[in-house]
């Protein structure tokens, strides 16, 4: 896909690198990414994608902006309380890149649209705030065999990894899944919501950028990324750490004795 003098120019600190140059942006300009939420981690997360040149971003969010959002949301300002946050981002994303296509999509992510939306995208990109969700979209994207940068954020620590469900490694061995991962979610109520024990705004900023730089990397394709390994962040003592995991036999989406098949069992839930 051809660039414009205009893009050429705007994104020309990306076309000098050796592992990105002219084809690598020519990719991102061709991709489709899908952010689900609007929120802490989608928003820096939208920012910087729409920086780098992404031909198209999908935002699914169906709720609105409030005051408390502020803290961490830095799609949306002030100005912005009481909107949909679809809408904000879209004015927002607009200042930043002209040359990006925004497709908003304003409703609850749930088992009745989550196949379609995601297979009309080359990459999910999910920064949820729910368990429910976060399950919801790795079993889909595992389904339609969808690539998934995913991420999460707790008080002053955060996680990140890429899932490739639908490939496999050199060595012919499965790539993991989400419930590789996590099995199962934990029990309603178990772990407080960000409203109830609070999060560090600084910290989405920051997890947002490590999505959009995972994003971009599996896209254009260079260097080594999340796949099969979990980047946890610790911002009370600065530190990173990374855990590798393999995929289970026993997972009921990719194993040998597959239980998952369709997205019924959230519908139930």
């Amino acid at each position: 896909m051809a660039l414009s003098p205009q893009e050429v120019e705007r994104y020309a600190r990306h076309i000098v690198l050796r592992d990105v140059g002219g084809p690598g942006q020519q990719k991102l300009k061709a991709a489709r990414v899908l952010i689900v939420g609007a929120g802490g981690l989608g928003s820096p997360l939208a920012l910087y994608l729409a920086a780098a040149g992404i031909g198209t971003i999908g935002i699914v969010d169906d709720d609105e902006v409030s005051l408390s959002n502020l803290q961490r949301q830095v799609l949306h300002g002030t100005g912005d309380i009481g909107r949909r946050k679809t809408d904000s981002a879209v004015d927002a994303l607009a200042r930043v890149n002209p040359h990006v296509v925004v497709e908003t999509h304003p409703v609850r992510l749930d088992a009745s649209n989550a196949m379609a939306l995601i297979a009309a995208y080359d990459l999910v990109a999910d920064g949820s705030d729910s368990f429910a969700t976060r399950y919801l979209v790795a079993d889909a994207c595992a389904l339609v065999g969808r690539p998934l940068v995913t991420a999460s954020l707790g008080t002053f620590d955060g996680t990140l990894t890429t899932i490739r469900t639908h490939e496999t490694r050199a060595d012919g061995k499965r790539n993991p899944t989400w419930r590789c991962l996590f099995p199962e979610a934990p029990p309603p109520g178990t772990v407080p919501s960000c409203a109830e024990a609070g999060v560090l705004g600084a910290l989405a900023g920051t997890m947002g950028s490590l999505m959009a730089i995972e994003v971009i990397r599996e896209i254009v394709g260079f260097g080594e990324g999340l796949v099969g390994r979990l980047l946890i962040f610790d911002a009370l003592s600065a530190r990173f750490e990374t855990l590798t995991y393999e995929w289970d036999p026993e997972n009921p989406v990719t194993g040998e004795n597959p239980t998952i098949r369709d997205l019924s069992s959230h519908a139930r839930a």
